[in-house]
C-alpha cells in the first residue's frame, strides 16, 4: 500500500517502520540503567557515609555482588543508552533526507518536549534525571549532522579520551601549581566535605516520612549539583557517546546486520579486551580504596583512571551491542530477544514508571527502605520490577500504539493529538515548517 503522506511532510514513525533490534537493545539498556540507578541512587548508597555503605556490603557474598555490578553494569548501560540516542538521531536524519525535508524543525520540537518532561522529572521527582541532559545535548547533535566521519571521530577522541585524561589532571595538578600542595589538599578536602554533607542532607531528607521534606531536600541538592564542573565533564562524555551512535547509524551498523557481521565479530573481540582491562582496573582500584591503600587526593597517577574507565565502559557496551547484533540474525534467538522490544518501544514511560515505583519503595514516605538494603537486595528488587514491566508493556501495546508518555511526547511534538488505539488508523499529520 502506498504512503498517502506527502514526501515533504513529517509524521510519527509507524510501528511497521521501527527497527526491532533497536527496540530490543533499548529495552535491554533500560534494564541495566534501572539496576544501576537502584544500586547507587534510589537505595541511598551514594548518599550515605562511606562506612555505612561498606557495612551493607561487608559480607563476602555482597562484596562479590558489588564487584560484579561494577564490572558488568556500572556505566555500561548508560553508555549504551546514549549510543542508541545518537543512532536514533541518525535514523531520523536519514528519513528526513529521503523526504527531501530538514530534520531541524521536528527534531527541535521533540527535544523541547523531552526537555519539559525531563525538567519536570528532575525537579518534581528525582534529582538523577537524565532526560533533560539528553534533550539539551541533543541540540548539539544538529551541529554534527553534516560533518565528515573524520571530524566526528576526532570529536569522539576529544570527548571520550582527551577530556577524561586532561580534566582530572588539570583538577589535580592545577591547584598544586597555583597554590601549593598543602593549600590544594586543604581546598580539595573542603570541597569533598561540603559534598559529603550535602549528600548526607539529601539522604536524611529521603528518609523522612514527609513527602514535602523529601522533595525540598531533592530541590536543595539540585541547586548544588547543577552548577558543578564535574557535570560538564559528564555531559562531554555523553555527547561523545551520542556521536558514536550517529556514526553507527550513518553506516547502517545495526540496520544492515548481515553486511556487518564480520565487523560485529571484531567489535565483540576488541570490546571484550577493552572491557576486561578497563573494568578490571576499576574494580581493582575500588578495592584498594576500600582497604585504604590508595587515595585519589594524594596519588597523582590516579588521574588517568577516568580515561581507562571510559574505555572499559565503551568496550563492554560495544560487546553487548555486538552480541545482540550477532544473535539477532538467528531466528530462535530473535524470537527470544524480541520479548524486550515492547519495553524498548515504551522506554520513556517505563523509565518514568521506574522512578515512581522506586520512590514508593525506598523513600521514607513509602516503604522507607532507603539505606537499609544490601546490594543484592537492591538489584533483585530492580530486576523484579523490570520483570513486571515486560508483560505490562506487552499488554499495553497489544491495545495501544504508544506508551502514555510516548503518546504525550508525540502529540506535543506534532501539535495534534495522536490516535492512541490500534483500531484508529493514524491520519497523516502535516507539520508547518517541515518542508
Amino acid at each position: 500500500m502506498s504512503d498517502p503522506t506527502p514526501s515533504s511532510s513529517a509524521s510519527p514513525v509507524d510501528v511497521s517502520e521501527r527497527l526491532p533490534l533497536l527496540d530490543v537493545l533499548r529495552g535491554f539498556a533500560l534494564c541495566g540503567v534501572f539496576v544501576s540507578n537502584s544500586f547507587a541512587w534510589f537505595s541511598g548508597r551514594v548518599l550515605m557515609p562511606r562506612e555505612q555503605a561498606q557495612a551493607l556490603a561487608a559480607t563476602p557474598f555482597e562484596a562479590v555482588v558489588s564487584a560484579l555490578y561494577h564490572f558488568f553494569v556500572n556505566q555500561k548501560f548508560v553508555t549504551l543508552f546514549a549510543f542508541l540516542f545518537g543512532l536514533g538521531f541518525s535514523i531520523q536524519l536519514q528519513r528526513a533526507e529521503r523526504r527531501g525535508a530538514s530534520v531541524v524543525p521536528v527534531y527541535s520540537r521533540r527535544l523541547l518536549v523531552l526537555l519539559g518532561i525531563g525538567a519536570t522529572h528532575l525537579t518534581a521527582l528525582w534529582v538523577g534525571d537524565v532526560l533533560s541532559t539528553y534533550a539539551l545535548l541533543g541540540f548539539a547533535l544538529l551541529l554534527f549532522r553534516q560533518r565528515s566521519d573524520r571530524t566526528l571521530l576526532t570529536w569522539v577522541g576529544v570527548l571520550l579520551v582527551a577530556v577524561p585524561l586532561g580534566v582530572p589532571a588539570l583538577q589535580h595538578y592545577g591547584p598544586i601549581l597555583l597554590h601549593g600542595a598543602q593549600a590544594a589538599a586543604e581546598a580539595a578536602k573542603a570541597t569533598d566535605d561540603l559534598e559529603a554533607r550535602l549528600r548526607e542532607q539529601l539522604f536524611v531528607g529521603l528518609s523522612s516520612d514527609s513527602l514535602w521534606t523529601t522533595q525540598a531536600a531533592n530541590a536543595h541538592f539540585l541547586t548544588f549539583m547543577l552548577p558543578q564542573f564535574k557535570r560538564l565533564f559528564w555531559m562531554a562524555t555523553i555527547l561523545g557517546r551520542f556521536l558514536l551512535g550517529l556514526l553507527a547509524g550513518r553506516h547502517l551498523l545495526l540496520q544492515d546486520l548481515e553486511r556487518h557481521r564480520s565487523l560485529h565479530k571484531k567489535l565483540l573481540g576488541w570490546g571484550l579486551v577493552l572491557g576486561v582491562l578497563g573494568n578490571g582496573a576499576m574494580v581493582g582500584v575500588q578495592r584498594l580504596r576500600i582497604l585504604g591503600l590508595v587515595d585519589p587526593a594524594k596519588d597523582g597517577w590516579m588521574v588517568i583512571l577516568s580515561a581507562i574507565h571510559e574505555l572499559g565502559f565503551l568496550g563492554l557496551a560495544a560487546a553487548y551491542v555486538a552480541v545482540f547484533a550477532l544473535l539477532f540474525q538467528r531466528e530462535p534467538w530473535r524470537k527470544r530477544m524480541q520479548v524486550l522490544a515492547p519495553v524498548g518501544r515504551m522506554a520513556l514511560t517505563n523509565y518514568l514508571m521506574q522512578t515512581v515505583v522506586s520512590l514508593c519503595i525506598y523513600d521514607g514516605w513509602g516503604l522507607g527502605l532507603v539505606g537499609k538494603l544490601p546490594p543484592s537486595s537492591c538489584m533483585a528488587l530492580a530486576l523484579a520490577v523490570f520483570a513486571l514491566q515486560i508483560p505490562l508493556s506487552h499488554a499495553w501495546l497489544s491495545r495501544f500504539r504508544f506508551g502514555p508518555a510516548e503518546w504525550l511526547w508525540r502529540s506535543l511534538t506534532y501539535g495534534q493529538r495522536q490516535p492512541m488505539r490500534h483500531s484508529l488508523k493514524p491520519s497523516p499529520v502535516g507539520v508547518p515548517g517541515a518542508r
